[in-house]
C-alpha cells in the first residue's frame, strides 16, 4: 500500500469514509480504508497535511475523530477523539507548529489540542453557531478565519484567542432599508497582503481588507443566481475561483470584480475546490462523484477521474501533479500483473457465435415471385 500512496498527489475524501488517492500520471484511482469497520459516521469531512513535508495526512471524520494517514506507509497510523459528535462536522482542520492540531465545528467550537493527544484543548474559542468553514492563513499558522450562516467573517490570532483580531460588518441594507442576510461558505487569505476574500451563499464575493478602518467589503461581485459552495485562490492570487450548487466553476478577477471565464464539464453541486500552488490548475469534486483538473490558462479539462462516491473534500499535493510521487519498479510490475489478469479473463471467456438470421417476410414474398415466373 505504501507503494500506491506515494504515487498520489490528489487526494480526497468521500461520504462513504473512504479516503482516495489519485495518480495522475498512471491515471488510477486507489481506496485507502479499512472496509470491516466501514460506515457512514466515519464519513470524511476535512483534510490537511500534517507536516511541511506532505508525509501525513489528516482526516477529519463526521464521528469527530481526526485519524493520521502516514504517505510512506499506505496506512492510517493513529486516530484521536477532538470533541463531541454533537457539537456537529468538523468545518476546517489545520496544524501549528510544534504538532498541535486546530479543530473547528459546525457548532462554532474552535480548539487547538497538544501534540501529545490530551483529551483537554489548550484552547478552546467560540466562533459563533452554524459555522461553514475555518481557514488557516499560509504565511501565518496562527491566524484563522471563520464564518458561516448569519455569522460574518471573523479573523482570530490563536496566540490572543480572546477576542477576533476583525470582525466583519453587515452589508449595508437595500434600497427598500430592509436587512440583507449573509452566510458565508468559504473563504481565503490573499497572498501578499492582509486581504481576505469570502463567498457566500447569496452568490456573492466579498473582499475584506483588515487593515483599513472599513469593517465592510472593500470590492462586492456576484456571479449567477445559486448559492456559492467553495472557493481557491489562484497560484498568482489575482483572481479566484468559485463553484455553486448547480456544478458551475467562474473565475473572478479580484481587482474589478469581473467574470474572466467559467469552466464547464460539471454535473453536480462542487464540493471541494482548489487551486494548485505552483501550476495553472484547479481541481473540483463534489455531488457528480468526478474529480476534474481544468487548466486555468485556456480553461480546458485536463483530468477526468470517476470515483464512485459523492465527495466533500480535496487535498493537492505541492509536487508537480503528472509527477505522482516516487517511482518504485514493484509498482510497475503491480500494475501490469493487473493488466495481465485483465487480459485473461477475455481470453478464458467462451465465444459465442453469431446466430443465423431468420428469414424474413420479404425473403417469402421474393421466392413465391421466382416460383411463379418458373410454372
Amino acid at each position: 500500500m505504501g507503494d500506491r500512496s506515494r504515487l498520489c498527489s490528489v487526494w480526497l475524501g468521500s461520504e462513504t469514509g473512504i479516503l482516495k488517492g489519485v495518480s495522475l500520471s498512471r491515471k488510477q484511482a486507489f481506496n485507502f480504508c479499512n472496509t470491516s469497520h466501514l460506515s457512514r459516521d466515519q464519513e470524511v469531512r476535512a483534510l490537511c497535511w500534517g507536516d511541511a513535508a506532505e508525509s501525513e495526512l489528516l482526516v477529519g471524520c463526521v464521528d469527530a475523530t481526526v485519524k493520521t494517514f502516514s504517505v510512506e506507509k499506505g496506512a492510517f497510523t493513529e486516530s484521536r477523539r477532538c470533541g463531541d459528535p454533537a457539537e456537529g462536522c468538523f468545518s476546517g482542520l489545520a496544524t501549528l507548529g510544534g504538532g498541535a492540531l486546530v479543530t473547528c465545528a459546525e457548532s462554532g467550537v474552535l480548539r487547538v489540542w497538544r501534540e501529545e493527544g490530551g483529551d483537554e484543548p489548550v484552547t478552546q474559542v467560540d466562533a459563533g453557531k452554524n459555522v461553514c468553514r475555518m481557514r488557516q492563513s499560509p504565511t501565518n499558522p496562527n491566524k484563522v478565519a471563520t464564518g458561516g450562516k448569519e455569522n460574518g467573517l471573523k479573523i482570530w490570532d490563536l496566540q490572543r484567542p480572546e477576542q477576533p483580531a476583525f470582525s466583519a460588518k453587515n452589508l449595508r441594507d437595500d434600497w427598500l432599508d430592509l436587512r440583507r442576510p449573509y452566510w458565508v461558505r468559504d473563504m481565503a487569505f490573499i497572498p501578499d497582503s492582509d486581504k481576505v476574500v469570502t463567498c457566500t451563499g447569496y452568490h456573492q464575493v466579498h473582499v475584506f481588507d483588515p487593515s483599513s478602518p472599513q469593517r465592510r467589503p472593500v470590492l462586492e461581485a456576484a456571479y449567477g443566481e445559486y448559492p456559492l459552495t467553495a472557493l481557491s485562490l489562484t497560484p498568482d492570487g489575482t483572481a479566484v475561483a468559485v463553484g455553486n450548487t448547480q456544478g458551475h466553476i467562474a473565475l473572478l478577477d479580484l481587482r474589478k470584480g469581473v467574470v474572466r471565464g467559467c469552466l464547464k464539464g460539471l454535473a453536480g453541486g462542487v464540493r471541494g475546490l482548489q487551486c494548485h500552488a505552483s501550476q495553472p490548475l484547479v481541481a473540483s469534486c463534489g455531488l457528480d462523484r468526478f474529480l476534474r483538473i481544468h487548466s486555468l490558462e485556456d480553461r480546458k479539462l485536463q483530468h477526468k477521474v470517476y470515483l464512485k462516491s459523492r465527495l466533500n473534500c480535496l487535498l493537492l499535493a505541492s509536487q508537480d501533479l503528472q509527477e505522482g510521487g516516487a517511482t518504485s519498479g514493484e509498482a510497475e510490475s503491480e500494475v501490469k500483473e493487473e493488466e495481465d489478469e485483465g487480459d485473461d479473463v477475455w481470453d478464458a471467456m467462451e465465444r459465442v457465435e453469431e446466430r443465423q438470421k431468420r428469414k424474413t417476410t420479404e425473403d417469402k414474398d421474393t421466392r413465391k415471385k421466382r416460383k411463379k415466373a418458373q410454372d
